[in-house]
């Protein structure tokens, strides 16, 4: 027999916590995952990991455009999406403050808020950047298995970049950026005598971005853009001294843009963007006729039947990616052909939206992001907003999920922008 087995135990206790503690602590709950908002659990082969809060989208505009944001024309926010974009922004720099309330179906008090800006150096070819996300997940009461009250913490994640980006040609740009992952839990509980602490973890982005203005279309103009991001490049995370330590989300972004001038006041832009996680897929494991997971008597490791070992380092578990997901097997217990190609194509999410401005001052926008039920069943429309006056902006997103009773349901972001371009000014106070 064989049973799917988890590989990480990621995702937010709504009452305790889950992560290593399960194999340390007794503590009651119900699994929630910050991402998705899918219960947690075995049915699945979902791939999950340390601090999912590093994939939310962060700010309205993406937002709007079914979280698709890989190749979109530069703005404070491309430190999240791609950083290699602040290369080619439009101004000498910005400053943008985005929250959003998230989850509220299931949990009143948890919410997302994000802080990035950008200025371009003295060369004007190379621009640094600095944002920080925080995640506040609300105030949750820890339970011993009895049900009996341990205490109340406000658990929280943050993290912290630094981006550069550097122009290599007029059409080309390369993009670096580091991240302090910091994710408090726990708040130092004590379970079983073993001390837990905060999970810890500094990672890197590797970006690249090419756009191609002013091609010619009849007699209008468009602009063709492709961006690519790898980002989380970093260590595991652990929450506990004995316990194992969890794969950060790396993950692999890539998409196009084309955006096509209608006349001098009317703009449509395109944009997809796919996604794949860079980490194991968990494996299924054998079981033996009393339904127990197989035990190798000489690694004292589960018996996988199909799949590879998911205890890897972080290099090896990146490129052990593309080609470990186990597939599924038929009523008669055999490995239905070609299962594991299909289920590698599965862990491939797809987001995509269009965004209409008017006057360069008006925008309106939709989307739509797409994720196989098999690995998170996120399935949602996209719609936004957003209006630029002088050196504002303000923009907002909508969420309407595709699927019945999802929490992601009616979710909204907010984004708050300034910029500041010294050659405009300039250019205002000579005229």
């Amino acid at each position: 027999m064989r049973h799917p087995l988890s590989l990480s135990r990621s995702g937010l206790f709504l009452g305790a916590l889950s992560l290593p503690l399960l194999s340390l602590a007794q503590v009651s709950s119900d699994c929630i995952n910050q991402v998705t908002g899918q219960p947690c659990g075995q049915d699945l082969n979902t791939i999950t990991t340390a601090v999912p809060f590093l994939m939310i989208s962060v700010d309205s505009r993406a937002g709007g455009m079914g979280d698709a944001g890989v190749a979109i024309s530069p703005d404070a926010n491309s430190i999240h999406w791609n950083p290699s974009k602040l290369a080619f922004a439009p101004n000498d720099g910005e400053f943008h403050i985005s929250f959003s309330p998230w989850l509220r179906n299931l949990v009143p008090d948890m919410s997302l808020a994000y802080v990035a800006g950008y200025g371009r150096l003295g060369n004007k070819k190379s621009t640094i950047g600095g944002s920080l996300r925080y995640f506040d997940l609300g105030s949750i009461q820890f339970t011993d298995q009895n049900g009996n009250p341990i205490r109340e913490f406000k658990p929280a994640e943050f993290a912290v970049d630094i981006a550069f980006a550097q122009q290599f040609s007029d059409f080309f740009s390369g993009g670096i950026a580091v991240r302090y992952v910091n994710s408090n839990l726990t708040g130092g509980l004590n379970v079983n005598n073993a001390n837990t602490k905060a999970g810890q973890s500094v990672a890197a982005d590797v970006s690249f971005y090419y756009q191609k203005p002013d091609l010619r279309l009849g007699d209008n103009t468009g602009t063709f853009a492709f961006g690519l991001n790898i980002s989380n490049i970093g260590a595991k995370m652990s929450y506990s001294e004995t316990a194992r330590r969890d794969f950060i989300p790396i993950n692999l972004r890539l998409g196009p843009r084309f955006t096509y001038d209608i006349d001098d006041y009317n703009s449509i832009s395109i944009h997809f963007d796919a996604n794949k996680l860079l980490v194991p897929t968990p494996p299924i494991f054998e079981l033996d006729s009393a339904g127990n997971y197989m035990v190798d008597p000489t690694t004292g490791q589960f018996v996988i039947a199909s799949g590879k070992d998911p205890n890897v380092g972080v290099a090896e578990g990146v490129f052990q990616s593309f080609g470990d997901a186990p597939g599924w097997y038929d009523q008669n217990g055999q490995l239905v052909s070609g299962s594991k190609t299909k289920e590698e194509l599965r862990e491939i999410n797809l987001g995509g939206g269009l965004e209409y401005w008017y006057a360069k001052q008006f925008a309106f926008r939709a989307g739509y992001f797409w994720e196989h039920y098999t690995k998170g069943n996120r399935k949602y429309f996209t719609l936004g907003a957003g209006v630029r006056y002088s050196i504002f902006s303000i923009d907002l997103s909508y969420l309407i999920a595709n699927t019945q009773r999802s929490p992601l349901a009616n979710t909204l972001r907010f984004t708050l922008g300034f910029n500041f371009d010294k050659s405009k000014k300039k250019k205002q106070e000579a005229e």
